[in-house]
């Protein structure tokens, strides 16, 4: 392992706002709502910051603030900020994201979980924090190995955090990093203390499998028809990257305006914002996170993360019921995209804690970080 600083050379710097300059704009009418997609006049508003206001150095020195390292496992370069616990017997937590986030999403989260005490918690609810960056996105590049998907990621994550000492740890995800989190609940139960998560699916999403409709009470109809709507009207980036994500990848690795409309999409569609962003994230946010995927241009191995499960389905190393035996706990928020019923959750977790919130969408740690912080360590006090 080696200590690792983000420190993107200025000729890629240059050469961006080369490029956001001469963006040669597509034309847009009658898309104020964004239902055609990314509305152009925010984005050109957006751009505008990015050219003239947006300090990349200042970002770059909030990152580095937090110890962070890169190693290689399996052939697969990972990346991860590491911050140790300030607390009497702090546990081990990892934390995993998905697309289009980066590790940075949980920078609110870091602090208040691994110094309660500087952030008015019990120094007793401290943890030893491990923020990996997934194989192929951000600074865990470039890689170049194929298959790697979301269960081969829970198995890198289990070597990862042997490596640092850790046999066993808590794990907590959201979108892919849900997944991983409960492959890892399913796959290594004598690893991990407890499983935590926001975002309900089956582990087996690209194989069919999703709750049946006899599942769903009739107070859970209006979850139904939000997922419903999400695959019908909201999936279309997902059944690109799953089957040709290279053809795309040429075009959003080469355009900076053409990957922020598509990642800046997702921002606004997923987010509990009601179709106004800036509510929730603003424009440093918005544009650290696009940026990551700029200068480590990783648009495109992120993208493969769809394909490699889509043609890797996973698979159960056990038929038994739960599906997911470490301890489960979820977070529940309303504008989360993929929610599961009761009947279905209860049978396919071993579930110690819901809790249930009064708003944040599909970026948990994100946009409500104070849920998860009390979620996390209300969830993980008790477990050993």
């Amino acid at each position: 392992m080696e200590p690792f600083r983000v420190d993107v050379p200025d000729v890629v710097l240059n050469d961006l706002k080369t490029r956001l300059k001469l963006t040669r704009w597509a034309d847009d009418f009658a898309n104020e709502g964004w239902q055609y997609g990314t509305n152009t006049d925010y984005l050109k508003e957006l751009v505008s910051y990015w050219i003239d206001g947006y300090d990349w150095r200042k970002q770059e020195r909030a990152i580095n603030a937090y110890p962070q390292f890169r190693t290689e496992i399996d052939g697969v370069p990972i990346h991860f900020i590491y911050v140790r616990g300030k607390g009497p017997n702090p546990k081990p937590l990892i934390l995993s994201h998905g697309w289009p986030w980066t590790f940075w999403e949980y920078h609110k989260v870091i602090g208040p979980l691994s110094d309660p005490r500087a952030h008015g918690g019990n120094p007793a609810d401290a943890f030893d924090l491990v923020v990996p960056s997934l194989p192929g996105y951000g600074f865990s590049t470039p890689l170049r190995k194929p298959g790697v998907n979301f269960w081969r990621t829970s198995g890198l994550w289990v070597q990862l955090m042997e490596q640092l000492g850790y046999p066993r740890f808590a794990a907590h995800g959201a979108d892919w990093g849900a997944l991983i989190t409960a492959d890892l609940g399913h796959r290594y139960p004598e690893r991990v203390m407890g499983v935590h998560f926001p975002m309900m699916l089956p582990l087996d999403l690209f194989s069919g499998g999703m709750p049946p409709p006899e599942d769903y009470d009739a107070d859970e109809a209006p979850m139904a028809a939000r997922l419903q709507n999400f695959f019908a009207t909201e999936s279309a980036y997902s059944a690109l990257q799953s089957t040709k994500p290279q053809t795309i990848a040429a075009a959003l690795n080469d355009s900076p305006v053409g990957l922020a409309s598509w990642i800046l999409e997702k921002q606004r569609s997923w987010s509990d914002c009601h179709g106004d962003v800036e509510t929730r994230f603003d424009k440093d946010d918005l544009l650290t996170t696009i940026m990551i995927y700029w200068v480590t241009q990783s648009y495109g191995t992120s993208a493969r993360y769809y394909y490699e499960a889509a043609h890797n389905p996973w698979t159960p190393v056990h038929n038994r019921i739960p599906v997911v035996e470490a301890p489960v706990g979820i977070s529940v928020l309303p504008e989360e995209i993929c929610s599961a019923p009761r009947r279905w959750v209860q049978r396919y977790y071993n579930l110690k804690q819901v809790t249930y919130h009064a708003s944040g969408g599909h970026f948990a740690a994100w946009e409500e970080p104070e849920a998860i912080i009390t979620d996390l360590r209300d969830f993980f006090r008790a477990l050993t």
